[in-house]
Parts: structure tokens; C-alpha cells; sequence
């Protein structure tokens, strides 16, 4: 390096502390992709993170020459909060698995949760877990804390190109682990971080298999099909690995496109549209997840109005292609969420939904020893 480099390299590091307000090691930053010489902070208020003014998002550029610029990192900080939940469900365009859009060329839409496949616990999950590109380092405030510190806390470090190296993929654990260690202290969070495992963080697939044969987290949908039979129910599966620490395990699954064609033989004349569309733009899929302990508290849905609603522990209910129930799992609640893609719930059915659910219900209740299920009635699965 010249000295122009290191000079430069200085002076980024500075900009880079200053956007994100201290709170991650900005050489660790510059490190990514290869390293750099030189990368600013975002010159807009609501790239830049104010710990004092929580949620917030800062962003890094990388600038590869003269006036050019291109997004390199993002850190994004979160706490659960009686308005606004820290987890969503239902039919919302966050939540969608697959890169969609008119005009796409993708044959084959379900094949790959290129945009959202299921994340993976970080070691027991206690810590939290991570995608191919980010970490989200999860921290529960204890005893002892301020009376203004979350009650959970939600610390993500993002790679914001393609093809995130294995070595990406290590830093990003260490600077979201850091970043949340250090936040945690300035806003008196009283927690214990575990510490990141020895062991690499292994790709997180995003391939999804045929259903019959799915295992982990999707173990219950194999079985409920074997039982049932397939009729119009998702013949693909992405699992999750299933263990009793997780906070968080969630199963995808969706419709290929020949088995669109078998079901959009038995539909009306208007339904089959739907089938259409669920071979480009809106393809048809269905996503469980359960919230345990503190997760179950923040977990909620965006309402008819537009308005953000948080689901209260303890009960059972449906809005906008997003059904749940509760339990109490191990003295802590439980919340177990069915999430549809648009239309796709009137193409199953309420009959075929009822069941579903159940099963799902039933299986992961009694595979974590849960009690004082909240469960929803057959009329909650009719069609709007």
C-alpha cells in the first residue's frame, strides 16, 4: 500500500465508524470482498445509525474509483416493541422465497429460495442464525437492565453483493456478534453472548427437494402426505434442521410447475388463472415457523389497512394468509404460524388448510413437550 492508500484507508475507517456510530469494526468492514482501499459511509440520514435512536440501518459503499460507487455492507439493528413486530407472517411481498417478476425467464420458479431460503441456527440457535449473505445476532435483555432496553434485540450484518465468499461469510458472524456485544453494553442490555462456533459456518442450501422425502424441520409434512395422500398440497420442501434450543424453526414449502399443470386440471374455469400466475409471478407456496420464548412475544402481521399488528401470546386467529396458534413450551410461550403465498390458500381449500395446520401443530407441540395449545376452529380456514 502507498501512502495515499493507508491515508485513504484511514479516512474511510473514520467514515465508517462515524455512519455506524462505533458499533462495528470498520477494518473488518473493509475486508470484505477482497479487501479495500477505500469506502464512505451513506450521505443519508436514514442509512446512518444513531444508537440513541433505535431501530436503524447504516449502509457502507465500497468506491472502486473516482465518483464510482457500489453498496458493500449493511448493519441493521432492531428491538421488539409493543407496535411494530420483529417478525412477520402471512401474505406479505417481504416474505416471498422466490425472485419473481413479470417478463421472468426462470422455467422453473420453485426450484431455488433464491431470495429468501430458510435460515440456519448459529450453533444451539441461542445466538441466532444466518443466511449465504448475513447474520443476525439475537439478544435477550435480562434482569438487571435499563427500564429503555428491548426486550429483544435483533443485530444483522449484511453483504450486499453476490457470490459472499466463505470468508465473507465468517467476518459478517464476527462483525454482527461484535456489533451486538457492543450495543448491548451503550444501552445497558444486560445478556450473555455465546460465543460464535469454532467451526466454519457451513452454505445454507436453498435447493428445494421433492416433499416425500423431506426431513428436519419439513419431517411432519413428509408424513402428513404419506397419511393423506398429495391432492393439491406442495410437492417440494426446504428444511431447517429441528432442535429443541432453537427459538426459531421454520419449514417452506412449495408447488412445482408440473404439478400446477395436475392441479390446475381440477379448478374452475376462473381459478385457473391462479395456476398461470404461479408459473411466473405468484407462485404457490406455504411457510411454517415457530416462535419460542422471547420471539413469540414480537411476531405479527400487516393488517387490510396497512396497519402493523402484533399477535398477542396465548391465542389462536387468521388475517391476510397468515394463521397461528400457541402453546406453552417449557414455561415459555410458543407461537405456531401457517404463512400462504396470494391465492394459494383458496386453491387447498379450508378442509385442506384445517388439516394441515393440525398436523403441524400437533407434531412440533408434542416433539418440544408443549402444553396449553390455543388451536384455531375449521371455520377460521374458509376462504375469504
Amino acid at each position: 500500500m502507498t501512502f495515499d492508500d493507508i491515508r485513504d484507508r484511514a479516512s474511510s475507517e473514520r467514515d465508517i465508524n462515524a455512519t455506524c456510530d462505533r458499533l462495528v469494526s470498520a477494518d473488518a468492514v473493509m475486508d470484505l470482498q477482497g479487501g479495500m482501499v477505500r469506502a464512505k459511509g451513506s450521505d443519508y440520514d436514514e442509512s446512518r445509525l444513531n444508537v440513541g435512536e433505535l431501530p436503524g440501518t447504516c449502509t457502507v459503499y465500497k468506491v472502486p474509483g473516482p465518483g464510482k460507487t457500489t453498496s458493500l455492507f449493511t448493519l441493521t439493528v432492531r428491538g421488539s416493541d409493543t407496535s411494530e413486530p420483529l417478525y412477520r407472517i402471512g401474505d406479505d411481498s417481504e416474505l416471498e422465497p422466490f425472485r419473481t417478476g413479470y417478463g421472468s425467464q426462470k422455467r422453473d420458479v420453485t426450484a431455488i429460495a433464491d431470495r429468501r431460503p430458510e435460515a440456519r441456527p448459529i450453533g444451539d440457535g441461542t445466538l441466532g442464525r444466518y443466511g449465504n449473505w448475513y447474520t443476525t445476532i439475537r439478544a435477550e435483555c435480562g434482569p438487571g437492565s435499563r427500564a429503555t432496553a428491548p426486550k429483544l434485540l435483533n443485530v444483522t450484518a449484511r453483504a450486499d453483493y453476490d457470490n459472499v465468499s466463505e470468508a465473507d461469510r465468517e467476518r459478517l458472524a464476527h462483525i454482527a456478534r461484535s456489533a451486538a456485544a457492543a450495543l448491548t453494553d451503550r444501552i445497558g442490555c444486560r445478556t450473555r453472548l455465546p460465543a460464535l462456533p469454532e467451526q466454519q459456518l457451513a452454505s445454507v442450501p436453498s435447493g428445494l427437494r421433492p416433499a416425500q422425502a423431506a426431513d428436519g424441520s419439513c419431517r411432519w409434512f413428509a408424513r402428513h402426505i404419506e397419511g393423506r395422500g398429495q391432492g393439491r398440497l406442495p410437492d417440494r420442501a426446504l428444511a431447517g434442521p429441528a432442535r429443541d434450543t432453537y427459538p426459531i424453526e421454520g419449514c417452506l414449502l412449495a408447488v412445482s410447475p408440473d404439478h400446477v399443470g395436475r392441479i390446475a386440471e381440477g379448478l374452475h374455469d376462473d381459478d385457473r388463472d391462479y395456476a398461470s400466475a404461479a408459473l411466473t409471478h405468484s407462485p404457490w407456496w406455504l411457510r411454517t415457523v415457530s416462535y419460542f420464548g422471547a420471539e413469540a412475544r414480537t411476531v405479527g402481521y400487516e393488517d387490510e389497512g396497512g396497519e402493523d399488528k402484533v399477535i398477542k401470546a396465548g391465542t389462536a386467529g387468521h388475517a391476510r394468509g397468515a394463521w397461528w396458534a400457541s402453546s406453552i413450551c417449557g414455561g415459555k410461550p410458543a407461537l405456531h404460524t401457517l404463512s400462504s403465498s396470494y391465492t394459494y390458500d383458496n386453491v387447498l381449500g379450508s378442509q385442506a388448510l384445517s388439516a394441515l395446520f393440525r398436523t403441524y401443530v400437533d407434531d412440533i407441540t408434542k416433539r418440544r413437550g408443549c402444553t396449553h395449545v390455543a388451536y384455531l376452529d375449521a371455520k377460521d380456514f374458509r376462504a375469504p
